[in-house]
């Protein structure tokens, strides 16, 4: 029931991007990672950036980017009988960065928040209580490579309900990011 839950989500996401919105995407990433009580995740995300270059200081900038993301949350049954749930986000992301490469790496620092669907409210001991979140992100990352294309970063993530349920147990995430910019 679950994973035919994820896949209807899944599809439905997939089908509200039009054609041009696919053809102007700038980065797709995959992350993983570990968070509260051992969960795993795992997730792909899709980059829509910006264009604009906020406060230059030489080199320089803010930025920033949308991203659309799903991910798969692996756990143990615990009390709840639930050991996994499908995720799916909308975030804004801004960007400190810089354009020109320092020893051949142009490093980066960001955060972002947006907003999450799960395709369940409980997993392993927890009990979200909604399946709505709210998430914010802080990281930290370098891009590499001829133009830039590659690039590896770190994310420290909060998703939560904001008190919209009875409960707002949360959850944090420690992840490891692999994208490629177009």
């Amino acid at each position: 029931m679950r994973a035919g839950k994820f896949a209807a989500l899944a599809g439905l996401a997939l089908s509200c991007l039009s054609p041009q919105l696919v053809y102007a995407l700038d980065a797709v990433a995959v992350e993983g990672g570990s968070g509260d009580d051992g969960i795993n995740r795992y997730g792909i995300a899709l980059q829509w950036d910006w264009g604009v270059q906020w406060l230059r200081l030489e080199d320089w900038h803010l930025g920033g980017y949308w991203e659309l993301s799903a991910s798969y949350w692996d756990g143990d049954d615990g009390r709840t009988g639930n050991d996994s749930l499908g995720e799916f986000g909308l975030a804004q992301v801004f960007r400190w960065q810089t354009q020109t490469p320092i020893y051949g790496v142009m490093p980066y620092l960001e955060a972002g928040v947006g907003i999450h669907g799960m395709t369940d409210t409980e997993l392993e001991d927890k009990n979200f209580d909604t399946e709505i979140a709210f998430g914010s992100h802080g990281g930290a990352g370098i891009r590499f490579g001829h133009e830039g294309q590659y690039e590896i970063g770190y994310r420290y993530q909060h998703l939560s309900n904001l008190g919209i349920g009875d409960s707002n147990p949360g959850i944090n995430f420690h992840l490891v990011r692999l994208s490629y910019h177009f």
